[in-house]
């Protein structure tokens, strides 16, 4: 049914007969036209702040829109805590049902492993992080959790401590479904997060820590290890402190690092940062990653050490600050002679920090690229970042454009502790992860 003040199909009827009748009833349409227009909503008067984008082009920013309602937030199901019916993680992964909303209260949970395969689940801890703590024990030999479910979302949960006897004990063993985990801690566990090699897996971390692997001589004790599922997305998070594995290893068809810290600190002594042991198609954009001097392996970045598994292999570095505080090494090594059609690397606008070689690509683009000394960068949290206000680099590269529909050009940085925060277009781009 029509609203009462909106224009009714007699009123539509007599505009037209206005129109065939002629200049007699000129003034009926004007008035009826005026009506109707009067009911229209406003065009704005503003089409927003003009402003100048990197590629030097004026540009309209659209004014922005009024604030949305948070959607309310799902309500829990099961509740799982001291002085609730359930008390334990064991027995909530026992009982839970396909749909649930599984809230943890805030506490030490020990000894208390689970495994997940419920579908459409949602675990999240409430108030202060809850703090899943081994203690010897273990789910299937894996992991403190191991999840085998559907689509599951875990938040806000730490785990710490995960010990197995062949030595890759992991806060979570993903092994089905699509797994994302929100705001969780990953402490002295043999892997933070291991996934088994499936490619219909996929997994997104979004502002989470992972950090301190154990000091266990001849065991490689990756802080995240990605198998070769189909898609992995990391954002937002903070890893350091390992110890001969690397702080992030992933086999992924498709893999999306952006805008992380993946410094491994004072008395690290990962061995990469960051590799992708058998290509694929990876997107490194924004991140601020960097090595130790105590470093187990000279190389930060390392592309197809272990040959090629996917048909599509490219590697777009775009934006990153790569920090070097061992005396010599490579920013980037890409294994070209694993590859037999080769594998296409693109280097754009990324700056580089320390003594080191920054390969250039046998087939890819390589511009924009730039090195300075620490002492040229604004340190935040005791790491070099941001260029000085008075830097000669500043406003001096070209924006990347994008790639396969993703765009190779930050429009966020990483945010201490964990977390981003949006760029703000101005009016000159400069190299590295930090405007």
């Amino acid at each position: 049914m029509l609203e009462e003040h909106a224009v009714t199909t007699a009123d539509f009827r007599r505009l037209c007969r206005c129109l065939l009748l002629g200049s007699t009833l000129l003034a009926p349409v004007s008035a009826l036209w005026a009506e109707a227009q009067d009911r229209l909503p406003r065009e704005p008067d503003s089409l927003g702040e003009i402003r100048r984008g990197p590629d030097g082009k004026l540009f309209a920013q659209p004014a922005a829109a009024s604030p949305q309602k948070a959607a309310p937030a799902a309500k829990a199901t099961m509740r799982v805590g001291a002085g609730e019916k359930v008390t334990t993680l064991s027995e909530a992964a026992r009982l839970a049902r396909d749909g649930e909303v599984i809230e943890v209260l805030s506490g030490d949970y020990r000894g208390q492993p689970a495994v997940w395969t419920q579908n459409h689940l949602l675990i999240r801890g409430v108030g202060k992080r809850p703090v899943m703590i081994a203690d010897g024990k273990d789910a299937e030999g894996k992991a403190i959790w191991v999840v085998r479910g559907g689509e599951v979302r875990i938040e806000n949960i730490e785990f710490r401590g995960a010990r197995v006897e062949n030595g890759i004990g992991a806060g979570i063993r993903f092994e089905k479904g699509d797994l994302t985990v929100v705001g969780c801690r990953f402490v002295d566990n043999e892997m933070g997060i291991l996934t088994a090699n499936i490619e219909e897996l996929s997994l997104v971390v979004q502002d989470s820590e992972f950090g301190l692997a154990p000091l266990h001589a001849g065991r490689w004790h990756h802080l995240l290890y990605v198998g070769a599922i189909g898609k992995f997305v990391l954002t937002g998070s903070r890893l350091s402190g390992g110890y001969l594995g690397h702080l992030v290893k992933s086999r992924a068809r498709e893999s999306h690092v952006m805008y992380n810290m993946l410094v491994d600190g004072e008395g690290g002594r990962a061995s990469y940062e960051l590799e992708f042991p058998n290509g694929g198609l990876a997107y490194v954009i924004g991140n601020t990653i960097g090595q130790s001097s105590g470093t187990d392996n000279p190389a930060i970045v390392s592309y197809g050490a272990e040959g090629q598994r996917w048909a599509d292999n490219r590697l777009y570095l775009s934006h990153n600050t790569l920090l070097n505080d061992y005396p010599g090494g490579n920013f980037l090594v890409v294994w070209q002679d694993k590859f037999p059609a080769g594998a296409e690397v693109w280097q754009l606008n990324n700056l580089t920090v320390g003594r080191g070689v920054l390969q250039t690509p046998a087939q890819g683009r390589a511009e924009g690229n730039q090195m300075v000394a620490r002492a040229d960068l604004v340190e935040e949290n005791g790491i070099p970042l941001r260029l000085t206000s008075q830097s000669p680099l500043r406003g001096t590269v070209r924006a990347p454009g994008s790639v396969n529909g993703v765009a190779l050009m930050p429009t966020a940085e990483f945010a201490f502790p964990v977390g981003t925060r949006p760029l703000r277009a101005s009016r000159g781009l400069s190299p590295g992860a930090f405007q």
